[in-house]
């Protein structure tokens, strides 16, 4: 299906996804706090396998599990922060810009 404009019939049409972008990065800073909070257990396994290389390697195995759960973290909240947001600018917001007239308009239901 070809999106056209409603008032200039253009098909030069782009979407904006303002909701997606801000849900997104706010999932993102919230998940990756998640996981931060998640870094003891991720530093404590870490730790418990690098101990195998002793003493430098628990302490790189430590960071480096502390760093994957802010990692993981951050990555899951980013993508369900972006699922949400693209929801709501589908449903909510009008979320497509006409480039020739600049008219602003939502989703066109047949």
């Amino acid at each position: 299906m070809i999106l056209t404009c409603p008032h200039c019939q253009s098909e030069r049409i782009v979407t904006k996804d303002i909701a997606k972008k801000t849900c997104g990065i706010l999932g993102l800073v919230g998940g990756a706090a998640s996981g931060t909070t998640g870094l003891l257990s991720g530093a404590e396994m870490g730790l418990t396998v690098g101990l195998i290389a002793g003493p430098p390697g628990a302490m790189l195995g430590g960071i480096a599990g502390a760093l994957l759960g802010a990692l993981v973290g951050g990555t899951m909240g980013g993508v369900a922060g972006a699922k949400l947001g693209a929801t709501i600018d589908e449903h909510m917001l009008d979320n497509f810009h006409c480039l020739d007239c600049d008219y602003e308009f939502s989703q066109q239901t047949d």
